[in-house]
């Protein structure tokens, strides 16, 4: 199994435990789903069946995001100025610390110009994102942005593929 964490936090934001795929090599998108969780009771998830229908909340119960249980995200908030503010603080810290670790000169470039096109995307989408921190709630850390498909209901996260680290387990 791989963990994926923080270059700049050493925070935790998913693993391939999740279904995830890389998108223009500058993103991962993470499939999430939404769940019941009730005070001492694991749910991993499962549909009810037809029989069933709907599922009915129980006292003490609610629904959370899979990715956002499981790393510990924390909702934020921004404004598309601050988070343009903070892109851009972001993307150097990530361009720095791939220099430090060594990346080739053409691997820089390629995360700068592959992540400002994908800045652009997100910028001009900007009102269909919610933004996610890591646990340790450090503002200078990866700002995970979660989305919905086409259908309006499924779930996914973005996370910048040159700001996490994998970790083998």
């Amino acid at each position: 199994m791989l963990l994926y964490s923080d270059i700049i936090t050493g925070d935790e934001l998913f693993s391939d435990a999740f279904p995830l795929k890389l998108v223009d090599d500058i993103v991962y998108e993470v499939d999430c789903s939404m769940i019941t969780v009730k005070e001492g009771a694991v749910d991993i998830g499962g549909n009810p069946s037809a029989e069933e229908g709907e599922e009915v909340l129980e006292d003490g119960a609610q629904t959370v995001n899979n990715v956002v249980l499981s790393f510990r995200l924390v909702p934020t908030s921004f404004d598309k100025k601050n988070y343009l503010t903070y892109l851009k603080g972001y993307m150097k810290a990530v361009k720095d610390q791939l220099t430090k670790n060594g990346a080739s000169a053409e691997t820089v470039a390629a995360f700068e110009k592959g992540a400002q096109g994908f800045a652009k995307k997100v910028v001009s989408n900007f009102k269909d994102y919610e933004f996610y921190i890591g646990e340790s709630m450090n503002p200078d850390g990866m700002v995970a942005l979660l989305n919905y498909r086409e259908d309006g209901v499924t779930p996914y996260f973005t996370f910048w593929k040159h700001g996490t680290k994998e970790i083998k387990l």
